[in-house]
């Protein structure tokens, strides 16, 4: 490979453009229609997630209302068609009903308590349309000491036991920006639980709710760690064990430009390409696994790292199986030569942003457009939802839809 595509990776936007499969179908979750009550990055992930997948997703806005902090419009909120209601008025609330008495899912993010105030709980829907999956999700889930209370990422997964691992010996715990709650351990599971219930409704024919709760989510994604504390596999303070920066073939290198390169040969076949790719001989490098070793083998590595730029280190790691790669910032990523050939961003409504994933051999989603691409239209979008003229325009006259 050039210099340029895997050095500075290079600005070719159109290096895989042949090979962007064919569009065969709407997607594995083509026909499935899920109501989603706008809220924060949590829900609307998990909501992305299945719009990417084929599903019609509505998002009610909450008309009139004026949150302290909404998150940007962009990727979040892709393949939507959305409504604002004024889910204060008894027209706003009967419309929400009106729209789910033929839906799949409806997905709320509200505090525990708050569905139900404003007549839009689960009893209430599941009593409209009894196959309805009701997905609710929080940050602590719908009962506990902490159930009502205020929170965010952070708050999660520090008593998930989540935080405190990640971050350097000898100093605090490191946010991983708000990964681990909001997304992977909130909107990811919160789709998962969907998915299953619907599988489930096909033997049981019944709707259920799903408490889809951050602080859950993100302790289950610390599964892997407690089996290795079980294993003794992890014993030291945080940045000293083998996953969390402490190994010194497990980490991040600086480069002579400032840049960095990640370091993964966990494996001593790959880690002994590491050292013939840096032209060490085993010497101190040699204990791989000696946990004594690790701080001398660091400083070796540091300064041979930083003897070469980002682009050369990358040159010369590529074709090699010692597991070292660059580090991108989220906006290079997509110039990375591997992710141009699976073109795994994609440009919509001019932001380049991740593209749907998995991958399907035969139900391959159709490419992610903008939220109400072509704009906002009330009336046409109430009407793909089954609601007749005169429905729509006793909404409009009632100024209960926006």
């Amino acid at each position: 490979m050039s210099q340029n595509k895997l050095g500075e990776l290079g600005t070719d936007r159109d290096l895989c453009r042949d090979s962007v499969p064919p569009q065969k179908s709407q997607g594995p979750l083509s026909g499935l229609r899920i109501v989603e009550i706008a809220s924060l990055a949590p829900a609307p992930f998990g909501c992305m997630l299945l719009a990417d997948l084929g599903a019609d997703v509505l998002r009610v806005d909450r008309l009139n209302s004026r949150p302290t902090f909404s998150g940007p419009a962009g990727p979040l909120d892709r393949g939507r068609r959305s409504v604002a209601l004024d889910l204060k008025s008894p027209q706003g609330v009967a419309a929400v009903g009106r729209l789910i008495r033929d839906a799949d899912v409806l997905i709320e993010g509200f505090r525990p308590g708050v569905a139900e105030r404003l007549g839009i709980g689960p009893d209430a829907m599941l009593e409209i349309n009894p196959r309805l999956i009701y997905g609710r999700m929080t940050g602590w889930g719908q009962e506990g000491p902490l159930a009502a209370r205020a929170g965010h990422d952070i708050n999660y997964v520090s008593i998930s036991g989540a935080l405190e691992p990640i971050g350097t010996a000898g100093e605090k715990p490191h946010p991983a920006l708000n990964l681990l709650g909001d997304f992977a351990g909130g909107g990811s599971f919160l789709a998962l639980g969907i998915l299953s219930a619907l599988y489930e409704r096909e033997r049981s024919g019944k709707g259920q709710v799903i408490d889809a709760a951050m602080v859950d989510g993100s302790s289950v994604l610390m599964s892997f760690i407690h089996g290795m504390r079980t294993a003794g596999l992890w014993e030291g303070e945080r940045g000293t064990n083998l996953l969390d920066g402490g190994a010194s073939f497990y980490g991040t290198y600086e480069t002579s430009d400032g840049k960095y390169m990640a370091v993964g040969c966990i494996e001593p076949q790959f880690y002994s390409q590491l050292l013939e790719k840096m032209g060490i001989t085993a010497g101190v490098a040699g204990e791989q696994m000696d946990p004594s070793r690790w701080p001398e083998t660091k400083d070796l590595f540091s300064r041979i790292f930083k003897e070469k730029t980002r682009s050369e280190w990358t040159e010369i790691f590529f074709n090699s199986d010692a597991c070292v790669t660059p580090v991108l910032s989220p906006w290079e990523a997509h110039l990375h030569p591997h992710n141009q050939i699976r073109s795994a961003f994609v440009d919509v409504g001019g932001v380049m942003q991740p593209a749907p994933a998995p991958r399907f051999s035969r139900s391959s989603p159709a490419s992610p457009v903008p939220m109400d691409a072509g704009g906002r239209n009330p009336s046409e979008t109430l009407a793909h939802w089954g609601l007749n003229p005169a429905e729509i325009q006793d909404l409009v006259s009632r100024g209960a839809v926006g």
